[in-house]
C-alpha cells in the first residue's frame, strides 16, 4: 500500500475520546521497547510520526494514527515493563481492556514480538487475551536482519509453537532495519480494511 497520509488524530485514556468516524482500526500490542513505533514509522515511510525512544514504557496512551483516510493503527501501551508502577499498570490494564472490550471498528491486531528470542510469558498473556476477544491477529516478527538467513525458519517455529499460534493467524518476519516483510505485512493487514 502506497501511504500519501499519516496523522495522530489523538492520544487517548478512554473511548470517550476515540475517534468516532468509524474507520476501520488495527491495533498494535507488543512489549515495551521491541519495536512497534520503528514498525510503524517503516510500513507508512515516516521517519518519526510515532514517536521512538530507548526508556521502555513511554507509551501512556491509546495514540490513533489515521492512514489516508482510510483507517487507523492504534498504538497500545507496551507491556512487560517493570519499571512502571504496579499502579500505573493495572491503569493501563484498564484502558487497554475497555478498548479491545468495546471498539467494534477494531478488526485485527498486529502483535509484535522479537523473532531472535522465544516468545515472552507477557506475549503468551496477550496472544490468549486477543484470541480472548476472538480478535485476529497478525505476528510481526521484528529484529530479522539480527539473525542469520539460514535460522529464520526456526525462530519463526519457536515463535509458533510457543504462541500456539491458531491456523487463521499468520507470522510475519520483519525488519524496520532492511524493509524485508514490509509487502508481507501490507498483504496480512488488506483484509481487514
Amino acid at each position: 500500500m502506497k501511504v500519501t497520509e499519516a496523522e495522530i488524530v489523538i492520544s487517548a485514556v478512554s473511548k470517550k475520546q476515540y475517534p468516532n468516524d468509524r474507520l476501520p482500526e488495527i491495533a498494535l500490542a507488543g512489549r515495551s521497547n521491541v519495536g512497534k513505533s520503528s514498525f510503524i514509522n517503516k510500513l507508512i515511510q515516516r521517519k518519526n510520526l510515532a514517536r521512538t525512544s530507548s526508556k521502555p514504557g513511554k507509551t501512556q496512551t491509546i495514540n490513533f494514527y489515521r492512514i489516508n483516510n482510510m483507517f487507523y493503527f492504534t498504538d497500545v501501551p507496551g507491556y512487560g515493563y517493570a519499571k512502571v508502577s504496579k499502579k500505573e499498570r493495572e491503569k493501563w490494564g484498564v484502558m487497554m481492556e475497555e478498548y479491545f472490550a468495546t471498539r467494534d471498528t477494531l478488526k485485527a491486531c498486529i502483535m509484535i514480538t522479537d523473532i531472535r528470542h522465544k516468545p515472552t510469558e507477557d506475549d503468551l498473556l496477550m496472544y490468549d487475551f486477543l484470541k480472548y476477544y476472538e480478535l485476529p491477529v497478525i505476528v510481526i516478527a521484528t529484529k530479522l536482519d539480527k539473525i542469520a538467513k539460514g535460522k529464520k525458519a526456526g525462530h519463526i517455529k519457536q515463535t509458533h509453537e510457543t504462541l500456539q499460534i491458531e491456523s487463521n493467524d499468520i507470522i510475519v518476519p520483519f525488519s524496520a532495519e532492511t524493509g524485508e516483510g514490509k509487502n508481507d505485512a501490507w498483504r496480512a493487514i488488506k483484509p481487514f480494511l
